[in-house]
């Protein structure tokens, strides 16, 4: 029996999730910006709670590793490390765009394809392309969106699309075969991955995983002009 506690916080949504062999037995999931840092550790604690176990009888924690936000998957990971760590767990990692295409998978007949968007800000989204059997086509990567980069997939067959990134782009998808869902990112979705992992014992080094951003964090330089700032100040 293999009892798995997962996190998913790429996005806005903060979600936790346990499983056992595979099968969901609670759920804990709120879409509110910023919400990690508070509402993880409690929604873990609450899920603990509400089942009436405690850290250490789970078998291992399961994270989402990107790509997604960076604050967001600092957080998540730096958790995951924490009780993996704490309690002699295994920790596995889950690609966050792969546990969002598993969504889809199940509503797709052969020729069909998932493809999972992530917001990235402006017109740039991380995605991937899935087909129904669940082979990976195209690999997690930022994409700037100029026209349409799926129609060679929307005319082989249907094209369901989902996540966040997918309203801001509905009308430059738009096609006969495109289907968009309101599916977003969810720890449920990690964990059924996590199991198979589990099984063939696919787990991560504690100590020298990373997230995987995709992209460099950058900040930005304010455009303020401080000094007049500072002169209107005094």
């Amino acid at each position: 029996m293999a009892l798995i506690l997962s996190i998913e916080s790429a996005t806005s949504v903060c979600s936790v999730a346990l499983h056992r062999d595979g099968e969901l037995l609670l759920i804990s999931e709120r879409d509110q910006e910023n919400a990690h840092a508070k509402q993880l550790m409690l929604s873990i604690e609450d899920v603990f709670l509400r089942l009436g176990l405690k850290p250490d009888e789970i078998d291992a924690v399961a994270v989402s590793s990107g790509p997604g936000s960076y604050t967001g998957l600092r957080i998540g990971v730096s958790v995951a490390k924490g009780l993996a760590f704490a309690h002699d767990l295994h920790m596995i990692a889950v690609d966050s765009l792969t546990g969002l295409a598993t969504q889809a998978l199940p509503l797709c007949t052969q020729n069909d394809f998932v493809v999972p968007l992530m917001d990235a800000r402006r017109m740039e989204v991380y995605t991937s392309v899935i087909e129904a059997g669940g082979k990976v086509i195209e690999p997690s990567h930022p994409l700037e969106i100029e026209g349409n980069p799926f129609l060679k997939y929307l005319e082989a067959g249907k094209v369901f699309f989902l996540g966040d990134g997918l309203e801001k782009l509905k009308d430059i998808l738009d096609h006969k075969n495109s289907v968009y869902l309101q599916n977003l990112n969810s720890a449920v979705s990690i964990g059924t991955i996590a199991y198979k992992k589990f099984l063939d014992n696919s787990f991560e080094e504690i100590a020298y995983f990373e997230p995987n951003y995709l992209k460099e964090f950058r900040v930005l330089a304010s455009k303020k002009n401080h000094l007049l700032y500072e002169r209107n100040c005094k």
